[in-house]
């Protein structure tokens, strides 16, 4: 447990709830921060409490996760708003750990639900305000289930992004508002909130000009997939009648009574297509705000009231078509993780205390029991196998093209296929914790982060959309008057303009194409935490690298083995030395007993000497395994023996020898091995103009080769973990992006110090995973550099995008000013940037290839 306890005296005193003294000291209060999880998040807190008048015996608990401190009501209050005002969330602790007078209620102290924000735990001490934050959480859109006491909302109108984004800002005035879910094909909303506050919630929502209705269940995929036909249909149906409207103002006579039929015919086109669209855009210009509503309603009401009544009712219709589209395209991008649970088959047969297998639903199936997957099935869950041989596809969670076979004490993943043997095993996670809940939960709460390129986007578009609607107001006055153009025409050519003005295509480029991104990194095993990280990639230019378990397989391995006498038969001298090292439990000698092949002799008087090796009896006679320097005591170490040692050694290879009481009988070189992948991910990321720097906590020697064979000329040898995170710090100088990769606790602090951290997903800790941002579930390195491959694409693709977009904005802007583009154009333009957006995003779900 890592705490720190700071002191100071209670400027501020009044009368506590559970004391009768005149001036008693302040109670003691207790808060939960979910997201404070290492000590430079504990670090701002400090800071910001310590430095409030009326806080006193301030302890933080990281491994509780927890701050205490003594504060009267208005004080605590305002210490948790400081801690929010940070990015953290906070929440009451639990009621055992709560003081005893405030969990009665009589303190009246009010406890702040804000979203839980998405921070990267800079060791660099970053202002923490800098951090990512979102604000309330964004989950995507899949089928919802409210959790117990959420609020559950179907908004018939929210169909796109851009309204998702509307709610999203209104409820950031609830710090009661814990959590948001959005699930745009079903329209329903799950808010995690209090449920005194469900009505102000509700009422903020239908003041943006939504109609939320209280429902108990989100609607079933065959009522949503019924829902969305019917509106297809409706919308189709008032395209029909839009083009009808052009024909009577085509081809019947320019008088009253054609005309009125034609406005008339125009009217119901554009009631069947855009009466939610004007209810939501009057709504937000009485709050006066300029959304995309706003601009499409001003646009057709205009067009029809100066007689391009055709005109209006096909620009509603195609608009409100062309969003039906766009979000439908959009939640394929948002879904594109969600389909990773229907890897995950819902029952697997359980072992009963009969010896029977029953079919059982993996959420009712209990940690420990015995599982069965026959050939060609899934696993439901994690587990360990008990029984049974078979390969297993684990493509679908860490990315391995090629099965890995599977035997007793193996593990097993949920969603992975058993693809030969029936294989038995030990359920280790319940169903809510496997790894492929885990990836999903991950990639669900990194869709929830806006990237820095999105963030930048939404800031322009918030600037952008005002601009253009003051200058469709210039042209539309000033034009007649200083340039004496005609009103009417001043009049629609400022609301062509308003129609390019929409900034949907805009404000759908960046998220469509980070989601895209993310998802495509999860097929194919790489866990990224959130969009900034996703953008950052791209910009590293070092990569340190751990040793033992990243670049190496992380345990010894017996690599050459060398006979050194004649007059002995080999086959003897290997059984010897196998039946000694067999009975020892030192990783090297287990190491060599697992290199030799053949049986073992019987050994008898075994025992060990501490430093130095083995010896025991076998057939009769007394043989040792031991090191160089117990063979250089026993004075058997000769000088083609030691030269032949010290080449080994060189190589950074443990030696053992056998010998007898005579002589020296074989050498055995023990060694961490390189992975096959490691070499080719060095030069991959060399390729990719990034250098690698080794950083390990072995000796110069042994770093000095691995380095060699992978293909690293920079190595920093006898690191501490504390002298890794000052590496870190010292490569970043000169503005230089360090990544970081590593899979053990020691390497947390270097992880938590880089710009990226990268995690052996598979063999790393928990408290690596929890330090770094992304995580490689299948340990082969050759993902770093694919990762940095798709962050660079990525980013890419985000300006190809957001070019797209104002690039076909920019030109039919100058076609509505001086050229002759008329307002449906301006519609097609609108609406098929964003649909070229939202494809070209959709591209990465491709991933992406080596070269």
């Amino acid at each position: 447990m890592s705490s720190s306890e700071v002191t100071q005296p209670t400027k501020h005193a009044h009368a506590g709830c559970c004391s009768s003294a005149a001036v008693p000291p302040a109670p003691e209060r207790v808060l939960r921060v979910p997201s404070m999880c290492c000590a430079h998040e504990e670090k701002p807190i400090r800071e910001a409490l310590q430095g409030m008048d009326g806080v006193a015996a301030l302890n933080i608990d990281l491994a509780g996760r927890t701050v205490a401190f003594r504060a009267v009501d208005k004080v605590w209050e305002d210490a948790i708003a400081a801690v929010n005002r940070l990015g953290f969330a906070t929440e009451p602790p639990p009621k055992a750990e709560a003081d005893d007078c405030c969990s009665s209620g009589s303190c009246g102290v009010p406890i702040a639900f804000v979203p839980s924000p998405r921070r990267k735990a800079q060791a660099s001490g970053a202002n923490p305000q800098a951090a990512q934050v979102t604000s309330p959480t964004a989950e995507p859109s899949v089928p919802l289930t409210a959790p117990p006491g959420a609020l559950l909302l179907r908004i018939p109108e929210m169909d796109c992004p851009v309204e998702e984004g509307q709610i999203r800002r209104a409820m950031e005035a609830f710090p009661q508002v814990a959590r948001l879910r959005f699930d745009l094909p079903a329209r329903a909303l799950t808010v995690e909130a209090p449920a005194d506050a469900w009505d102000a919630v509700t009422a903020d929502i239908r003041k943006l000009g939504f109609t939320p209705e209280r429902i108990s269940a989100a609607p079933a995929a065959e009522e949503i997939a019924k829902t969305q036909r019917a509106e297809l249909v409706r919308l189709l149906a008032a395209l029909g009648v839009a083009v009808v409207a052009e024909v009577f103002h085509l081809a019947f006579p320019d008088t009253l009574p054609w005309r009125a039929a034609g406005m008339g015919v125009a009217a119901i086109a554009i009631a069947l297509s855009g009466l939610a669209v004007f209810k939501k855009g009057l709504s937000a210009l009485v709050r006066g705000q300029l959304n995309i509503n706003a601009l499409m309603s001003v646009a057709v009401i205009g067009a029809f009231l100066i007689g391009q009544w055709p005109e209006a009712a096909m620009v509603m219709a195609l608009y409100s078509l062309a969003e039906l589209i766009e979000a439908r395209s959009v939640e394929r991008a948002r879904n594109a993780i969600a389909g990773l649970l229907a890897l995950s088959p819902p029952q697997s047969e359980v072992r009963q205390a009969d010896g029977s297998w029953v079919l059982t639903d993996a959420k009712d199936i209990a940690v420990g029991a015995v599982a069965r997957v026959k050939p060609g099935e899934r696993f439901a869950l994690d587990g360990r196998v008990t029984a049974g041989h078979g390969a297993v596809d684990q493509s679908p969670v860490t990315g391995e093209s090629i099965p890995v076979d599977k035997g007793p004490g193996d593990e097993v993943f949920a969603g992975t296929i058993n693809q030969s043997g029936a294989l038995e095993f030990e359920v280790t996670k319940p169903a809510s914790d496997t790894v492929l809940a885990r990836i999903i939960h991950a990639v669900e709460e990194a869709q929830g982060q806006r990237a820095p390129t999105q963030r930048i986007v939404d800031r322009f578009a918030a600037v952008y959309t005002p601009a253009v609607f003051v200058l469709a107001m210039a042209i539309a006055v000033g034009m007649p008057l200083l340039a004496g153009w005609p009103w009417l025409e001043a009049i629609y050519k400022a609301l062509v303009l308003l129609v390019i003005a929409c900034p949907c295509a805009l404000v759908i480029s960046t998220p469509v194409t980070v989601v895209s991104g993310l998802a495509a990194a999860a097929r194919r095993g790489i866990l990224i935490k959130g969009g900034v990280y996703l953008e950052q990639a791209r910009k590293l230019s070092v990569l340190g690298l751990d040793k033992t378990g990243t670049l190496t397989q992380g345990k010894p391995k017996l690599v050459a083995t060398e006979v050194l006498v004649r007059d002995v038969p080999e086959e003897q001298v290997l059984r010897v030395a196998r039946s000694l090292a067999g009975r020892s439990d030192h990783p090297v000698s287990k190491a060599v007993a697992d290199g030799l092949d053949g049986a073992a002799s019987q050994v008898q008087d075994f025992g060990a000497e501490l430093g130095k090796g083995v010896q025991g009896n076998v057939d009769g006679r007394l043989y040792i395994l031991g090191n160089h320097r117990w063979l250089h005591e026993r004075g058997q170490c000769s000088a083609e023996l030691e030269a032949l040692m010290k080449q080994h050694e060189a190589q950074g290879r443990t030696l053992s020898v056998l010998a007898n009481d005579q002589q020296a009988l074989a050498l055995f070189a023990v060694a961490d091995t390189t992975k096959e992948s490691s070499k080719q991910a060095i030069a991959e990321l060399k390729a990719l103009g990034v250098r690698p720097v080794m950083l390990t906590g072995d000796n110069a020697t042994t770093a000095a080769a691995i380095a060699q064979q992978v293909g690293i000329e920079e190595v920093r040898a006898n690191l501490l973990p504390a002298d890794k995170q000052t590496v870190v710090a010292e490569l970043r100088s000169g503005g230089r992006q360090v990544g970081m990769v590593g899979d053990g606790v020691n390497d947390s602090p270097s992880l938590a110090a880089a710009e990226v951290g990268f995690s052996m997903g598979a063999a790393g800790t928990d408290t690596a995973k929890e330090a770094a941002d992304v995580l490689i579930m299948n340990d082969d390195l050759r993902k770093v550099p694919e990762t940095i491959r798709l962050s660079k694409k990525t980013y890419a693709v985000l300006w190809q995008n957001i070019v797209l977009a104002l690039g076909i904005k920019a030109v039919f802007f100058v076609l509505a000013v001086f050229g002759s583009a008329t307002m449906w154009m301006a519609v097609f333009a609108d609406m098929g940037a964003s649909l070229l957006v939202v494809f070209n995003g959709l591209r990465l779900l491709r991933g992406v290839h080596r070269g």
